[in-house]
């Protein structure tokens, strides 16, 4: 696959923002003090749906109606954050939108597809199965499929690490959550489109380990998930074409423990007073972890998203396990 250029950012950013303008990246004093380092937060959590993922719905839609092939419905799976992109993006166009979840995922995120028009299909113990139920789907309604990886996802996606590293040119080492892939591919996007140096550090969960594993072997390598609090990087098979571009461009992956990420979820409310989901919060739970070789560095990390349920954050703000 061939990555979004400087000219498909640049174009995909007027798309964007015809329905959000730029996220704010602010260099926190007290994330600055935890890292004892210069800290530089993303706030993607302040888009439309409370996540990065709208852009890359709005320019997927984008390049269907460019091509002529708008459908009258759209079909996908997610844990919440690309389901809300697709809703969202969907009701623009005046498409149909039909998401599938699995069983026990996020009730706030279901409700927030639900006030976006979209009809919400609970199937399967985890992504990948809502993946496969949402392709067979969408065959038999002659649906069109939207995967959670393409590059016109990417083309979107790719305008907040454009917007970051334009904002922070100074920035050394970026830390990016890795879910299917999309965040942080568009950050090595945007790096090469604008010759920005900085280092992109890839972030899995512990319990999610299909990328860190599939990197390490050279293929895909499916790996079971136990997360309960990082659903956004809740991911079982790594995606092919992500990892293609992951593997050489990454300058390592970080493993962070569902108690890393609720550390660093109640890190970012105490010293920002924003709320991060538990993938939100990877690249500061990661940053903290390597804390110790970045020293006089200038950090950016991106807080992807802020959609946790109301509960779980009651307990992790409280210390209690999720």
């Amino acid at each position: 696959m061939n990555l979004p250029t400087l000219t498909d950012i640049e174009a995909a950013a007027q798309v964007v923002y015809r329905s959000l303008p730029p996220t704010p990246q602010y260099r926190w004093g007290l994330l600055s003090e935890r890292l004892d380092t210069g800290c530089w937060l993303k706030h993607e959590n302040h888009t439309p749906v409370g996540a990065f993922k709208i852009r890359g719905g709005l320019t997927y839609f984008d390049q269907l109606q460019q091509r002529g092939e708008r459908p009258r419905e759209v079909i996908s799976a997610t844990r919440g954050n690309h389901g809300q992109s697709i809703g969202w993006a969907a009701r623009e166009h005046g498409v149909a939108c039909t998401i599938v979840v699995p069983h026990g995922n996020s009730v706030e995120k279901n409700a927030a597809m639900r006030a976006l028009g979209v009809q919400l299909v609970e199937h399967g113990s985890d992504f990948q199965e809502s993946r496969e139920h949402a392709m067979r789907l969408a065959a038999e309604r002659g649906a069109h499929m939207v995967p959670s990886f393409h590059r016109d996802l990417l083309r979107g996606v790719s305008t907040y690490w454009w917007e970051f590293f334009k904002a922070v040119p100074q920035l050394d080492v970026v830390y990016v959550p890795i879910g299917q892939g999309s965040g942080a591919c568009s950050a090595i996007a945007a790096k090469q489109a604008l010759g920005h140096r900085a280092r992109i550090v890839g972030v899995v969960s512990a319990h999610a380990t299909t990328y860190a594993d599939s990197i390490a072997a050279g293929r895909v390598v499916e790996a079971p998930v136990t997360t309960q609090l990082a659903d956004g990087m809740a991911c079982r098979v790594a995606d092919a074409e992500a990892l293609a571009i992951l593997a050489p461009a990454l300058d390592h992956i970080v493993q962070v423990t569902d108690d890393e990420v609720a550390q660093a979820m109640r890190a970012v409310f105490a010293d920002t007073h924003n709320v991060a989901e538990g993938a939100g919060a990877a690249a500061l739970a990661a940053a903290l972890q390597e804390k110790e070789t970045l020293s006089g560095l200038n950090v950016g990390l991106s807080l992807s998203g802020g959609n946790v349920d109301s509960t779980t954050f009651a307990k992790v703000l409280s210390g209690a396990r999720a």
